[in-house]
């Protein structure tokens, strides 16, 4: 029997495919449920953090506020089930509210938040291609100077080494066909701001031949995903990131049996429609 067909992808889901089918079908097929995550649940709260800054006017957007934001992000992630489930004791959760504050500082010595013309802040948008349905959350959506669109996604991981940056920047620029598709323009520039440390700023220019790539690349994924299901042949892929996979105990390239892992899905059946917009928290 054929596997339930997803009915959408994300920039994170199309990155999960490439790095390994199998991952992602435990992930977005099977819907294995993954413990939550240091890095991701800290990506999580600076991102919160930012756009709270974003909502002041722009004389108020100081590092000062930007902390006061965080406090805020803090506290509202305090009672959420992914802060919550890390268990954290008192000197570990000083030490994330810490991290989460240097790369709110961060932020300071790469742009002026006060230049900046927000017209969207972590702003879900949807489009179809063929039978596919793309979705994406842009961060921070803003017009420059010359009244064109800027895209910006705010990363809380390693900064990229020069071989790795295009393709990081490659859901950049599905950001692109999203504002293509939906809002009827491409973006003069997507820019990916790294707040780690190593802080800096990817930019990128978008055009119509990068964009027609990007959907021609998703309807090959597609295409692949199909197949995948079809037959329910979702191979591993072996790299660096087993180290931290969640679902090493399944996989066959280091003995694990897959079949194992269904008593733990939380998929009800196959008609489900799967949202995969969830956030890149980089």
């Amino acid at each position: 029997m054929a596997l339930p067909l997803p009915t959408s992808l994300s920039p994170s889901k199309v990155s999960a495919f490439k790095d390994c089918a199998l991952a992602f079908r435990f992930s977005a097929i099977d819907k294995i449920p993954e413990p939550p995550s240091m890095p991701a649940t800290r990506g999580t709260t600076v991102h919160r953090a930012l756009e709270l800054l974003f909502v002041e006017a722009p004389a108020d957007r100081t590092p000062q506020r930007a902390q006061e934001c965080l406090r805020t992000a803090l506290e509202e992630m305090s009672t959420h089930e992914e802060y919550v489930g890390l268990e954290l004791d008192d000197a570990a959760a000083a030490d994330f509210a810490a991290t989460s504050a240097r790369m709110v500082d961060r932020y300071f010595t790469l742009e002026d938040p006060q230049s900046i013309t927000p017209i969207g802040l972590e702003l879900f948008l949807t489009a179809q291609l063929g039978s596919l349905t793309v979705r994406g959350i842009i961060d921070r959506l803003e017009l420059d100077q010359d009244g064109e669109l800027v895209v910006t996604d705010y990363k809380t991981g390693r900064a990229p080494s020069p071989a790795q940056e295009q393709s990081r920047l490659g859901g950049v620029h599905f950001y692109s066909l999203l504002c293509e598709r939906v809002l009827g323009r491409i973006p003069s520039r997507v820019q990916l701001i790294y707040l780690g440390d190593q802080p800096q700023v990817i930019t990128t220019v978008p055009s119509e031949q990068s964009t027609r790539g990007v959907a021609r690349k998703l309807d090959a994924i597609w295409s692949a995903v199909e197949r995948a299901c079809d037959k329910e042949d979702f191979r591993p892929r072996r790299s660096a990131l087993c180290n931290w996979c969640n679902f090493k105990a399944f996989c066959p390239a280091f003995g694990g049996d897959p079949s194992q892992a269904a008593s733990l899905s939380i998929r009800p059946g196959p008609q489900r429609a799967l949202d995969l917009a969830a956030v890149d928290a980089g």
